[in-house]
């Protein structure tokens, strides 16, 4: 379990909100951050978010019941409005409402209704933003925390700067904690985040690389093996998602054949071909889907999601490990930091 007197130079705020002991949190990725993996990210001490988009009311029942038995500690439920049919979205709010989810988490488009409906149930609201104006307008909304996410991040990516610098911006316009991510991979980059006055950074690619992630192994060997060059910013990979939606992925033989055209398709022009399958359920060529522990096929040809901090990771370990790692990181130089700047006088 986490211990929360550890690394007390990491301790913010942020970490009485949504009640964990360092200000990690774990990204909600669609398919990748199931219970196994929320509940090893929570109780080394972070925050654990289970990855729903798109996902069925009776797998969000499963995955929340088996995250509870796992762990004690809060977490929240990612899902995505603007990428979700309204009436699975509404389908899958109330499953989590009559379980008693005590955190959401958004990303992409801002939908104050949606916000509203969830804070009006007692939830925390977290929502991952690529933009200043999205900022605001999910300040507005009224969430409780803002994720603002630079264009070095895996998977979706919402807007075009480098994390920093969008970061610094959002601190300066609203009055909500904010969180980093997008590109960032260890504890140099938390100490950086908490250095300038983030309340926390939130991981995907470093998690999806652990025992626990339901990744398939192969996409943690690509994570392993890359480097920040060999990731490309596409929206080829747009089936289930609207038109325009870029992704961050690990180039691949689909990504090699667009000759540089990465960006621009258009998801009613591009062919439904089945190249996996999950069970019962085919995997297109072209869609959002990543190769996960159950998928078979022709996985080198899926969505390998991974952000520029890949070559920052050199391993698949356990999830706990990597947290405790990226921690002590963090805590030493700024613990370092506060030495330098607290002895001299001239």
């Amino acid at each position: 379990m986490g211990d929360q007197g550890r690394w007390p130079a990491l301790r913010t705020p942020l970490c009485d909100l949504l009640g964990c002991d360092v200000p990690i949190l774990l990204a909600g990725m669609g398919g990748v951050s199931r219970w196994e993996l929320a509940a090893a990210v929570a109780n080394a001490g972070g925050f654990g978010m289970l990855g729903m988009v798109r996902e069925a009311p009776s797998l969000i029942i499963e995955e929340v019941r088996a995250l509870r038995r796992a762990t004690d500690r809060p977490f929240a439920v990612n899902v995505i409005p603007a990428a979700t049919e309204p009436r699975l979205l509404e389908a899958q709010i109330a499953t989590c409402l009559d379980l008693g989810v005590p955190a959401f988490a958004f990303f992409w488009d801002v939908m104050p209704e949606v916000v509203a409906r969830v804070k009006h149930a007692g939830c925390l609201v977290l929502h991952q933003v690529g933009t200043l104006a999205a900022a605001r307008q999910a300040e507005k909304a009224g969430v409780d925390v803002i994720i603002a996410q630079g264009v070095g991040a895996g998977g979706h990516v919402h807007g075009r700067l480098p994390v920093f610098d969008l970061t610094r911006q959002v601190l300066d316009s609203v009055s909500v904690p904010v969180v980093a991510t997008g590109g960032l991979a260890d504890g140099r980059d938390l100490a950086a985040a908490l250095s300038m006055g983030a309340a926390g950074l939130q991981y995907g690619t470093a998690f999806l690389a652990t025992e626990e992630s339901f990744a398939h192994p192969y996409h943690k060997a690509r994570v392993v093996a890359a480097g920040a060059a060999d990731t490309v910013l596409t929206d080829v990979f747009v089936l289930n998602w609207p038109k325009g939606a870029a992704v961050r992925v690990i180039g691949n033989s689909v990504t090699d054949a667009l000759g540089g055209n990465l960006l621009g398709h258009d998801p009613d022009t591009l062919p439904r071909i089945p190249i996996a399958r999950d069970g019962d359920q085919p995997r297109l060529r072209f869609s959002t889907d990543s190769p996960l522990r159950t998928t078979t096929g022709e996985l080198e040809e899926m969505a390998l999601y991974a952000g520029t901090g890949a070559g920052q990771i050199d391993g698949v370990v356990p999830a706990a490990d990597r947290l405790g790692a990226i921690a002590d990181m963090a805590a030493a130089i700024l613990s370092c930091g506060r030495r330098d700047t607290g002895g001299g006088g001239s």
